[in-house]
């Protein structure tokens, strides 16, 4: 619909050739004249995933945009209702899960299953409904209107993480079309809440309606995927094994309430610009732990020359190779699987200009390593950062915990690498940011944060940015491959005849 207001006059906001570029390349240069051309959506309001997954799944998806769905409110529950109402229509089992609400918003998460023999426990495909705020002045187009053209739905949640809730649900969907019989039954599950914790999304679910989860075995969901190779160099599946724990903090500081005209010195924003001074000067030890150190010895094969020894053996050249060590360091993501960070992500002080508050906060965003407790590192940014009103409280945190690399899930995931995207590197990783997985891990669910997406990084980079985009080829194949490594898992013959000594580099 989109690429005939686009070119043909009734026109979205689209600020430059980028836009026209994507949404024109399909509507113009294809000679497309009307919506119903690309799309007969008859009584489904939406094409046949069966005659064109694509045009199908990015009709959705596009759909999905359109629902607005911001964190920290949500909202997610219209959202939730469109996804069940897919899947009936394709023949699944499927319903709505009302989650707790606040301040008017309509919170619910999708659920949905293509039910297998039952010989084997079950697979969650695991995604989020809600997204994060977008500014539209940084857009090429509205990042709400859902825009499909040149090959791309472009849009908030895009990639994080409507896209993957689509590819889930129209996994199932491919599943039921095929009349598939595996052993285990396939179960989407889609929660609201995630990008502010999830306790009133996965958590909640978790914790009150655990049953929907039918004692699930394995699951996939967010954090991993896979990135295309420079030339000459294989692409990448990377799967998140674990994850740095978040340990969000509340600096509140306190001083002489007034009025700004006779400023006194012990004002509480200026005792808290004082204590994030000392904040940004806080020094993290460097710590190897072992998924980074065998995330790391999987890639040496294609680091650069000279740090292939070190990236073999992480700990010992961080320790004592100085010129290794100030290459890795320089890199902040690489930086940030070795330390702990800590980032200054909000602040609030006065309403009004004239007026001194008594009190001012800001947040602070810190992601530990695996084996931190999030309650001693708030005391050593206390200590650090201590003054006169100044306190510490922590009011977001969990533990890490790692699943493990050495599985079925794993092999037929390696399987399928090589059977699509021959000489691929499988790499078990850790990532710096966190998923809803841990919930389930909490519950030895064994969960991995993957969905088969090819991704260059002028994408990845959207996420969380302006335009955020997927290509609709990447819907397609995302699908297939899932659908691929399902089959593969079912069979359990993954990675049956890998040598003794390749399945130990997993483990």
């Amino acid at each position: 619909m989109y690429p005939n207001r686009v070119c043909n006059g009734s026109k979205p906001r689209i600020r430059n050739g980028f836009a026209v570029a994507l949404v024109c390349v399909a509507a113009g240069a294809l000679g497309v004249e009307s919506a119903s051309a690309v799309w007969p959506f008859g009584g489904r309001g939406y094409p046949d995933p069966r005659a064109d997954l694509g045009a199908a799944s990015s009709e959705i998806l596009a759909q999905a945009i359109r629902i607005p769905t911001v964190s920290p409110e949500g909202n997610e529950r219209p959202l939730a209702e469109l996804l069940v109402r897919v899947a009936r229509r394709e023949g699944l089992e499927a319903r709505v899960v009302r989650t707790p609400s606040f301040d008017g918003s309509e919170r619910a998460a999708a659920w949905a299953r293509w039910a297998g023999t039952g010989a084997r426990r079950p697979i969650v495909l695991l995604s989020h409904l809600d997204v994060v705020p977008a500014d539209a002045a940084e857009w090429s187009v509205d990042p709400f209107e859902g825009v499909v053209g040149g090959g791309y739905v472009v849009g908030r949640g895009a990639l994080d993480a409507k896209g993957v809730a689509v590819v889930h649900l129209f996994t199932l969907i491919e599943l039921a079309a095929r009349g598939a019989r595996l052993d285990r039954d396939v179960i989407l599950i889609a929660t609201p809440d995630e990008e502010a914790g999830g306790q009133s999304g996965a958590g909640f679910l978790v914790h009150e309606y655990g049953e929907l989860l039918g004692n699930a075995e394995f699951l996939l969901t967010e954090g991993g995927g896979i990135r295309l190779g420079d030339p000459g160099e294989p692409n990448v599946w990377g799967i998140a094994v674990a994850e740095k724990s978040p340990c969000w903090l509340r600096v509140r500081a306190r001083g002489t309430a007034g009025h700004s005209s006779t400023a006194p010195e012990d004002t509480a924003i200026d005792r808290l610009l004082e204590a994030l001074d000392r904040s940004r000067r806080i020094e993290s030890e460097v710590r190897t732990v072992p998924e980074v150190a065998r995330m790391f010895a999987a890639l040496a094969p294609i680091a650069p020359p000279e740090d292939r020894a070190g990236f073999a053996d992480l700990a010992f050249a961080l320790q004592w190779d100085p010129d290794f060590r100030a290459r890795f360091l320089a890199d902040r993501g690489r930086r940030a699987l070795v330390q702990n960070t800590v980032a200054i992500t909000r602040l609030q002080g006065s309403p009004r200009t004239n007026v001194l508050p008594a009190e001012a906060f800001a947040h602070l965003d810190a992601r530990l390593l695996p084996g931190e407790p999030c309650p001693a590192f708030a005391r050593r940014v206390g200590a650090a950062i201590a003054g006169p009103g100044i306190s510490v409280e922590p009011f977001l945190s969990f533990e890490s915990r790692s699943s493990p690399a050495d599985t079925d899930l794993f092999h037929a995931i390696r399987q399928v690498a090589s059977e699509i995207d021959p000489g691929a590197l499988v790499v078990p990783r850790l990532i710096a940011g966190f998923t809803d997985a841990h919930y389930f891990r909490d519950l030895s669910i064994v969960s991995y944060g993957f969905v088969p997406r090819w991704l260059p990084p002028s994408e990845t980079q959207t996420i969380h940015g302006a335009n955020e985009r997927i290509s609709i080829e990447n819907l397609k194949r995302g699908v297939h491959a899932l659908v691929r490594i399902l089959e593969v898992l079912a069979a359990g013959d993954a990675d049956a005849e890998r040598p003794e000594a390749e399945r130990a580099a997993t483990r």
